[in-house]
């Protein structure tokens, strides 16, 4: 009952805020004028807030890809480096094999010993022959390039468990440790587990900068280590909102990094291997697998467990389809899956108010959490619609007798003063947007350069159809339940890469 309703609040919430609005906007536009006036102050100063850890993050992200990780491990801490082992899981389903290729070679260049790196292939039993032919292929190529490379083929249709990522992952997981990890006599605390959607490209410092972390952090078993997703390797070849929202997600992302306490496993991470043994694997049965380890985590061990930002980057692909309009569809696919973490919330809420063994989570860490994730998905659904559109809203249904009033005249006016100030973050985002667009053969001339900042004044629609809505979506459907429920979307993966 507790996981129900905790996790249906936050669809429930945008709903009665939205259809009030509309409501009180027709009855009451006064009230609904002095809403957006507050709404929109104090959006603006959260945007001016966070930018601040925009640039802290972002100065700090360009700062770590100028140093040579390799030599600064091997200076500081090249004796005890030579014990930790990388186990790297790639789950891949339906995959081309040239995607794949993409992947595995990137990891063989890698700035890090190889073999000390052992790589699973982490394929389905769904895909059938043609994946496996895929499989083969690559071990052919890569199988004598890594310290071990491993082919995992998760079963079909196990009870309990979600056709999905997590699934896939554990089982990869389980065999690694099996036929890789115990069997070769590796001790389990010295394994750090990385695991990488298909198309992710890390940095050719990734783990030696990753390696460095653990060795120094100051509790290395209790941490997972987060890097940051940059949607750009298949740039040129998306819809201008898929850009949008893929730049949206990065800096949001790059935000994140400066607030460790408030962040949570996202995508492609990293993280003990006895930590990952001890709390179960990642879930089996969920859509939101990549977040929800870290709250496994955190129940685990009382609370202490947060995530390390490692402010380094790793490339992935923005969404993209077989046209301009199944991009869009495949596009809103995507965010309303990665809006189904609201699961998150009835999960610990649940899990907060059970009596175990264990050592509690301290009250606080609880509250701010359940408050973290409740308002994190209820604004996600719902203050581009506020911001963008509901301030125009009483003019429209008010009445003669509002529009007749100096609420009326000056609402506009000030939304719209918002909304050019606003204009200067989007403008900020824009410019820096123009670091991570990646080269390609002749140049990016000043022209294509300037359309790629034009493209930023799409920032409202995009936010509206293509994060809003989808998230709202996600919301509704924790709120009905049953048929609705979100199972697992594969996001269509490219074969572009990074020139």
């Amino acid at each position: 009952m507790i996981r129900r309703f905790a996790e249906a609040a936050p669809g429930i919430a945008a709903w009665f805020t939205l259809l009030v609005l509309v409501l009180f906007s027709w009855k009451l536009p006064v009230w609904v004028v002095f809403f957006i006036v507050l709404y929109d102050l104090f959006w603006f100063l959260k945007i001016v807030y966070l930018s601040f850890y925009l640039r802290y993050s972002f100065n700090k992200m360009r700062k770590y890809m100028k140093i040579d990780w390799s030599a600064k491990l091997a200076k500081e801490k090249g004796e005890e480096s030579k014990k930790i082992k990388h186990l790297i899981i790639l789950p891949a389903l339906h995959e081309p094999y040239e995607t794949v290729f993409r992947c595995l070679d990137n990891l063989s260049r890698m700035r890090y010993r190889l073999k000390d790196m052992f790589v699973i292939l982490a394929l389905e039993e769904r895909g059938g022959s043609k994946d496996m032919e895929v499989g083969k292929k690559i071990e052919e190529k890569f199988g004598n390039t890594f310290g071990k490379f491993l082919i995992t083929m998760h079963p079909d249709k196990i009870p309990g468990e979600l056709a999905g990522k997590g699934a896939n992952d554990t089982w990869a997981a389980k065999q690694a440790v099996g036929k890789i990890i115990d069997t070769g006599a590796i001790p389990r605390e010295n394994v750090i587990v990385s695991t990488f959607d298909i198309d992710t490209i890390p940095g050719h410092e990734y783990f030696s900068l990753l390696t460095y972390k653990f060795l120094t952090v100051q509790k290395p078993e209790r941490s997972s280590y987060q890097p940051i997703p940059v949607y750009t390797n298949n740039f040129y070849n998306v819809p201008v909102f898929a850009r949008l929202v893929g730049f949206s997600g990065m800096f949001w992302q790059i935000m994140q990094q400066g607030r460790p306490e408030q962040n949570v496993t996202f995508s492609s991470h990293s993280m003990p291997l006895q930590a990952l043994i001890e709390v179960g694997y990642w879930n089996r049965g969920i859509v939101s697998e990549d977040s929800r380890i870290f709250f496994q985590c955190l129940l685990h061990y009382g609370g202490d467990w947060k995530v390390e930002p490692l402010f380094y980057p790793v490339y992935m692909d923005a969404v993209e389809g077989t046209g301009f309009w199944n991009a869009l569809r495949n596009l809103y696919r995507q965010q309303r899956r990665w809006a189904w973490g609201v699961e998150n919330l009835g999960y610990i809420a649940e899990e907060f108010t059970k009596k175990t063994d264990k050592k509690p989570v301290p009250l606080r860490q609880k509250l701010f959490w359940l408050w973290h994730n409740f308002e994190g998905k209820y604004s996600w659904a719902t203050s581009s619609f506020v911001i963008f559109f509901f301030g125009w809203l009483p003019n429209i249904l008010g009445g003669d007798a509002f529009q007749m009033t100096i609420f009326s005249y000056n609402l506009p006016e000030f939304t719209g003063n918002i909304i050019r100030v606003a204009t200067i973050g989007i403008a900020s985002s824009a410019f820096l947007s123009m670091f991570f667009i990646p080269g390609r053969s002749g140049g990016v001339s000043k022209k294509q350069r300037l359309l790629y900042l034009l493209q930023w004044a799409l920032t409202p629609l995009t936010l509206m159809a293509f994060s809003g809505a989808p998230a709202l979506d996600a919301l509704t459907r924790t709120v009905l339940g049953g048929k609705y429920r979100l199972g697992f979307w594969k996001t269509p993966k490219s074969v572009n890469a990074v020139e």
